[in-house]
Formats: C-alpha cells, sequence, structure tokens
C-alpha cells in the first residue's frame, strides 16, 4: 500500500514538471516573435504592382504600445514642433502627379506645424519616402500609396498606406487620368497621419 502511494506521488510530480515546462515554452517570446525581415518587402514591390495590399504590415511595436497612453495637447504640440520633416523623392509617380502632391504636403505641413526641411539639411529628424502605383477600373483610377518614416540613421520607425480612388480625368489610363485633386487629398491625409503618430509618442 505504501509502495502504491510512493508511485503515485512520483507520477503526479513527474506530471507537474511536464506542465511547468510546457508553460515556459509557451510564454517564451521567442517562440512568437516574427520574423526580422517580415515588414520590408512591400516598398521594393509596390513602385510595380497595383495588386499588392500596403495593409499587411503590422505598425511598429514601439507605435503600438505607445497608443495605449495618448498624449496631452501639450505634448503632441511640443513632438510636432521639435520635428523636422525631409520628404525625399517620390518613387513610382509621374512628375506631373508628383507636383500638386509636393505643394499639398508644404501647405499642410504648416498648417499643422511641421517643419519641413531640404534634402541638404543635416538637421531632419525624420525622413518621408513614398512609394505609389495607379489601378484603373472602369471609368476610375486609384492611386495606392504607402509611406515609410525613418530616422536620420535609416531606421524605419512608421508606415502610412492608404489608397485614393477617384473618377479618371479624360479617357486616359494610369497616371494621366490622376486629377490634382487626388494627389491633394493624399498629401492631408498623409500629413495627418504623421502628425497623429508623433502625438501618439512617435517622435520618442
Amino acid at each position: 500500500m505504501r509502495r502504491s502511494q510512493v508511485t503515485t506521488v512520483s507520477l503526479l510530480a513527474a506530471l507537474a514538471l511536464t506542465a511547468c515546462t510546457n508553460a515556459k515554452d509557451v510564454l517564451d517570446p521567442s517562440a512568437v516573435k516574427p520574423p526580422a525581415n517580415s515588414a520590408q518587402a512591400l516598398p521594393a514591390t509596390q513602385g510595380t504592382s497595383a495588386t499588392t495590399s500596403p495593409t499587411t504590415t503590422a505598425p511598429a511595436p514601439a507605435a503600438t504600445a505607445a497608443a495605449s497612453t495618448p498624449a496631452t495637447p501639450a505634448q503632441t504640440a511640443a513632438a510636432i514642433a521639435k520635428t523636422r520633416l525631409q520628404v525625399a523623392p517620390i518613387v513610382g509617380a509621374s512628375v506631373e502627379a508628383a507636383a500638386p502632391l509636393t505643394a499639398e504636403l508644404q501647405a499642410r505641413a504648416r498648417q499643422r506645424g511641421v517643419t519641413l526641411v531640404g534634402s541638404a539639411d543635416q538637421t531632419a529628424t525624420h525622413v518621408l519616402k513614398g512609394y505609389f502605383s495607379t489601378m484603373s477600373e472602369g471609368k476610375d483610377t486609384t492611386v495606392i500609396y504607402v509611406w515609410d518614416v525613418y530616422d536620420p540613421s535609416g531606421n524605419r520607425l512608421h508606415r502610412i498606406n492608404g489608397q485614393q480612388k477617384a473618377p479618371s480625368v479624360g479617357s486616359t489610363e494610369g497616371w494621366p487620368a490622376v486629377a490634382p485633386a487626388t494627389m491633394q487629398a493624399i498629401a492631408d491625409q498623409t500629413i495627418d497621419q504623421f502628425t497623429a503618430w508623433l502625438g501618439s509618442g512617435g517622435a520618442g
């Protein structure tokens, strides 16, 4: 009888040890950590493929964590005030389509209190790189865009993406069919999302 009790206790101890080991494996962060290069594939292909969806990339962990503790208006204003944004040459869009985009980026940035700096300025705190493509559907043309925000060292901090659909201009397709107002709307949305990200703690 005593030997049976000892055997039972031993089995229970072994099961408890196994359960603890399995729990440790499940809770190990490395078991659920995504591949380091999983968020880097889109910009290289976005300019050539209008069907690639830019919405598959998860936001940067830092931005997600910061969003849980909203900044005060004063903190948001301070973050925007110290930002010096450099806009890199646009990839994928025609010169004619990029002109109203860049003009509206400058206007919207002034409205939001963001300082834009030139490509040779060494004081930039953030660099904005844009990748564009178009997709024609009947009488409408959709502009698909992805903006990556980098620090001066080239580390990607954040991604802004979306699409803007509008009636095509004339009977053409592609960039000639995109109205200036469409690119201006994208510029407004881009600056608004950028400042919202700064206010959530992105500047830190």
